[in-house]
């Protein structure tokens, strides 16, 4: 910069003329509508100068609309000098020559904006992003993936945790990774519209998507999380799960419903107490006291826990049954569905190729198809081998044997993530609750079932416990 005004200092010494201001256009002038630039052409028409020195052609402007302004100021009566060059502006042949330049100069970034999206294109195809690192993720220099920041990669994940158990809504999501201590890149907490950005980027699963565009690419960068816990924070935003804030917080709130006309208990505050309680006209199921549905919940808790010979018996009959694992079916029948996915994005390119797809439709259907196609990996990536079980099953027992001591040690938020984790059906009739466990507390019931042998199956029947009821035992145990 201060190379170009010493051009321009000489010249206007030169040619007896005298600078009574500057301007310094910090955007790139190939870009239109620069408040500097327009601002220059204001006070130039209102007379507050009689002409205009730049340093070049190409520095003036670079696209031919700003030009086709700056070549028309000799018609006006302003004066248009080049520091550079010796262009008589006053001549036919000198802005012959200027008009020239600058079309050169706007050819030259057409060139240079076409040369940089392909290099940008050829990186995306390798699974590279050649911007800034979202939230989470380092930059590594050009040529590097992204790498997960060992300081806010488990903020991240931990903020998709908290919003996809349903109980925080954006507003009270931001309080909470505020508290964690959760900044954005410039030390600063995270606006909302900066956590609406992160919670809905699939960069974080290993997909590169791009908004302005929209296409997708398959990224080589490491995932923070996983494709299912994206998608059921995608349902969530998108309202499927029902509301995230509520007036009153009352801990079972929405959990259970009458096992007589299937509606929910509604939590009423009465004199101190708060009572659940179903407004089915004339249903027998009437009110249900807070303190009582919490004693009842500690009882089913303690029914499913193991006593020390039900575990070793678990323990015996799992190290037995690890010798049987058809984990090569698995697979065998996940390799096929990923090569089956492959296929299918070949073919919808061959559709867009042939005409039968439009573009839009191409785009989705092509992030839909590497989404799958990630979620499969990760799949495959993740299927257990013997050992890594046999680690599952000492950390499941010593849940199993503790699951009422961790309900009573949890906030009413985490009691209810347990109560919903572990009971699929939650009824009341009359003044007695029923529960109906999920298939993992089922599971072992029976001793820990093992994989079912057949080929064509991608999900085991294991004892893997639910990964909110798992977090919650590591914290607190």
């Amino acid at each position: 910069m201060q190379e170009q005004k010493d051009a321009i200092v000489s010249f206007a010494q030169k040619n007896e003329l005298y600078v009574t201001k500057w301007f310094e256009e910090k955007e790139t002038a190939a870009k239109s509508g620069r408040p500097v630039f327009n601002n220059m052409l204001r006070q130039l028409r209102k007379g507050a100068a009689t002409g205009l020195i730049m340093h070049k052609i190409d520095r003036s402007a670079r696209n031919l609309k700003d030009w086709s302004i700056v070549s028309e100021l000799p018609d006006q009566g302003i004066d248009v000098y080049v520091a550079t060059e010796s262009l008589d502006f006053t001549t036919r042949g000198g802005r012959l020559t200027a008009d020239m330049l600058a079309v050169i100069a706007a050819d030259y970034i057409r060139n240079l904006r076409e040369e940089t999206r392909k290099g940008i294109r050829g990186r995306l195809k390798q699974g590279l992003y050649p911007f800034r690192a979202p939230l989470g993720y380092l930059d590594n220099g050009k040529g590097q993936a992204k790498t997960p920041c060992p300081t806010t990669a488990q903020l991240v994940r931990q903020a998709f945790e908290l919003y996809a158990t349903g109980q925080h809504s954006l507003r009270s999501l931001r309080e909470e990774i505020h508290r964690q201590g959760f900044r954005n890149q410039n030390g600063r907490p995270l606006s909302m519209c900066g956590i609406e950005t992160m919670l809905r980027n699939p960069f974080y699963t290993g997909v590169i998507f791009l908004r302005g565009c929209g296409e997708t690419y398959q990224g080589i960068h490491e995932p923070i999380i996983p494709v299912s816990l994206f998608k059921r924070v995608q349902d969530i935003k998108a309202g499927k799960y029902g509301p995230k804030k509520t007036k009153h917080h009352h801990v079972f709130r929405g959990l259970f419903r009458c096992g007589l006309c299937k509606l929910p208990m509604t939590p009423e505050l009465q004199k101190g107490h708060v009572y659940y309680r179903c407004h089915g006209r004339n249903c027998p199921t009437k009110t249900l006291r807070e303190e009582v549905l919490d004693e009842h919940i500690t009882s089913a808790l303690r029914m499913y826990e193991f006593t020390k010979d039900a575990c070793d018996q678990m323990e015996s009959n799992w190290n037995a049954a690890c010798i049987e694992l058809e984990q090569k079916h698995q697979q065998h029948s996940l390799k096929l569905r990923i090569h089956a996915e492959e296929k299918r994005l070949e073919r919808i390119t061959d559709l867009l190729v042939d005409g039968t797809l439009d573009n839009q439709t191409y785009l989705t259907k092509k992030h839909e198809t590497i989404t799958t196609l990630t979620e499969l990996k990760e799949q495959l990536h993740q299927l257990p081998n013997p050992n890594i079980l046999s680690h599952h099953l000492k950390h499941f027992i010593e849940l199993t044997k503790r699951l009422s001591l961790l309900y009573e040690t949890l906030d009413p938020t985490e009691k209810r993530i347990l109560i919903e984790n572990t009971f699929s059906n939650r009824t009341v009739i009359g003044k007695t609750p029923y529960f109906k466990p999920h298939d993992w507390v089922c599971q072992a019931q029976k001793g820990g079932s093992v994989f079912s042998g057949l080929p064509n199956r991608v999900t085991n029947q294991t004892f893997e416990v639910p990964k909110p009821i798992s977090c919650l035992f590591e914290r607190y145990f």
